[in-house]
């Protein structure tokens, strides 16, 4: 017998829904994000109790509307990573960090996954994962609030809630 517990596939039905969920969630995101230069972290909790961890840097123009991704790679784990969270049978907990390149100090703010979709994550929570560790060189981040973004209602989702 196996030590490490078993995820259960949810189905595909569920991970369609998610999927659609996800691309809605990534588009709010990056419009909400705006120009510039941005890192989006994304950590998870398993039901199994183990950590997952999803990471891609994104330059966003608005006029023209412009996307680059650093490394496809990196943006296609965080994807399905957030597929993962925002379906949620196999996650217990998610939280989706962005920070943005700013002068004098990066901006962040953060998404805790709840229902199937990002909700804006408490300022003082954020700040304290945000804060680098004793004796390691890191810059400071300047915490804000995350915009509120606008949940897809479709038929597809309506069953979500």
């Amino acid at each position: 017998m196996s030590a490490r517990q078993e995820l259960t596939y949810p189905g595909d039905d569920a991970v369609t829904a998610a999927m659609s969920r996800t691309l809605s969630a990534l588009t709010a995101v990056v419009q909400a994000l705006g120009d510039g230069e941005h890192t989006l972290n994304l950590v998870a909790q398993r039901t199994d109790s183990t950590f997952v961890t999803g990471r891609t840097d994104l330059s966003i123009g608005m006029d023209p509307v412009r996307l680059a991704v650093l490394d496809e790679d990196e943006f296609c784990a965080l994807r399905m990573l957030l597929v993962f969270a925002l379906e949620g049978s196999t996650m217990r907990s998610a939280v989706l960090v962005a920070t943005t390149a700013a002068e004098p100090a990066p901006r962040a703010c953060g998404w805790c996954v709840q229902d199937g979709w990002l909700h804006p994550m408490d300022t003082a929570a954020l700040q304290k994962a945000v804060i680098p560790c004793p004796d390691v060189s890191a810059v400071r981040r300047e915490v804000y609030p995350a915009p509120v973004l606008q949940f897809p209602h479709s038929d597809d989702e309506a069953s979500h809630v």
